[in-house]
């Protein structure tokens, strides 16, 4: 999937207090009591975070902003330092292009970290593979979206570490009180609209199927859904009808430019009055000192927002299949990353991650912006994992633009892209 949602983040700290207590749990062991598999791989305790090192070095691979760099670097320290294997991270500018380059030539890592949306054209292609047999972790810690979404057909290509969804921000300073309807909403953003003194009313990426699809779906429509009598539904009367409510009621009130960083830019600068973003923008808001607050989406009087949903999720790639001690070392970090409650509360205190472990999904303790992307994750639907998907964004794209810009009408542009999707499904 080709999107710019994770690309304007600035540095964060306070995770590191976190982090080393997280390590607190690595144990460093040689497997010698033979508590791991048979051959010698080794295995995570959820119960208690504890590992068994097989003593290789796993090569991870992630595409990240600056601040979660860091902190990933943090975390994948943390880890090293308190076992007997070592992973050796990268972080790479197009892992997408990277992975399909790599992986076939036998060059690529033993896992990589993406969204779920990408498992069934990947393991199509034979870029990951099953370890259902190979892992040590019950997938039901796990909520149900998470569980089923690290897998493709019965099998297990990854495991899920958190979920991610896009909601409406509102800024604090300049917005007197929140929304408690659509209807409402789209009131202050025109009221609040004010470009001669720089100030707009909506910061939104409208160039993006991913962010746009609250509004797509809210009248019934789709865009894609394999299990639909009609899957491809881009150009449907209700999927245009949401494009339409957009081009009224949001695109007169936005920068100009349609793009994600432009668009976050307005917002991040305390010059926008409402936001939709994901919980990967609250570093720069915090780091910015913005006063904020995050809401799920407002009831609507004649439909019902819902965003797609993403599940974060460390893929095992082919390399995983040499077996031996590295891929060993790699599963076992990623268990223990995906298990472990103090790394996982910190993600959601300092990125805003949303936890998909079961003993922390839906708890009290996590902070409330973080409560309310859970809640609108609940009222999305995940974006299907069909490798006939990544047909569908870039012209899912073009169309917004085209809209945005004018350049088409709604009916029009989306006709275009069906077309253009028929296109790639049939090339």
């Amino acid at each position: 999937m080709t999107m710019d949602r994770r690309t304007v983040l600035k540095s964060v700290g306070g995770l590191s207090g976190a982090v080393a207590m997280a390590g607190c749990s690595v144990q460093e062991n040689g497997g010698s009591d033979g508590s791991g598999g048979s051959d010698g791989s080794s295995g995570t305790d959820a119960a208690d975070g504890s590992t068994e090192a097989a003593g290789g070095t796993g090569t991870a691979w992630y595409s990240l902003s600056e601040s979660e760099l860091a902190i990933r670097e943090e975390v994948i320290s943390t880890y090293n330092e308190g076992s007997a294997n070592e992973i050796d991270g990268s972080d790479i500018s197009d892992l997408q292009q990277k992975t399909r380059s790599a992986i076939p030539a036998g060059e690529g890592p033993h896992v990589f970290d993406w969204a779920h949306d990408w498992a069934g054209n990947i393991y199509e292609q034979e870029f990951v593979v099953d370890q259902s047999d190979q892992v040590s972790v019950e997938l039901d810690q796990f909520s149900e979206v998470a569980r089923n979404a690290a897998q493709y057909e019965g099998n297990l290509v990854g495991l899920p570490y958190g979920a991610e969804t896009i909601t409406p921000i509102v800024n604090t300073d300049i917005v007197d009180s929140v929304p408690e309807t659509v209807d409402e909403m789209a009131a202050m953003i025109e009221e609040y609209h004010d470009p001669d003194n720089g100030v707009y009313g909506l910061s939104f990426p409208f160039a993006d199927g991913y962010f746009t699809s609250p509004w797509l779906h809210a009248f019934g429509g789709h865009v894609f859904d394999p299990s639909a009598d009609e899957p491809l539904g881009v150009n449907h009367s209700e999927t245009v009808r949401g494009l339409e409510f957009m081009l009224e009621n949001f695109v007169p009130y936005m920068p100009n430019d349609p793009t994600y960083e432009p668009q976050a830019a307005a917002f991040n600068e305390g010059n926008a009055a409402f936001a939709i973003n994901g919980p990967w923008s609250l570093a720069t808001f915090n780091d910015n000192d913005l006063d904020y607050e995050v809401i799920s989406y407002p009831e609507m009087s004649d439909g019902t927002p819902s965003p797609y949903t993403g599940i974060q999720v460390w893929y095992f790639a082919a390399a995983m299949d040499d077996g031996g001690d590295d891929a060993a070392a790699a599963r076992d970090f990623v268990e223990w990353y995906v298990t472990n409650e103090d790394h996982l509360r910190q993600l959601a205190e300092d990125l805003g991650s949303i936890p998909v472990l079961n003993s922390l999904v839906g708890s009290s303790d996590l902070p409330e912006q973080v409560q309310a992307f859970s809640e609108s994750v609940d009222q999305g639907r995940p974006m299907p994992s069909s490798p006939r998907m990544d047909g569908v964004w870039e012209p899912v794209k073009s169309a917004l633009t085209r809209a945005f810009n004018g350049d088409q009408g709604a009916q029009e542009a989306m006709d275009a892209a069906a077309e253009q999707i028929r296109s790639n499904w049939d090339d």
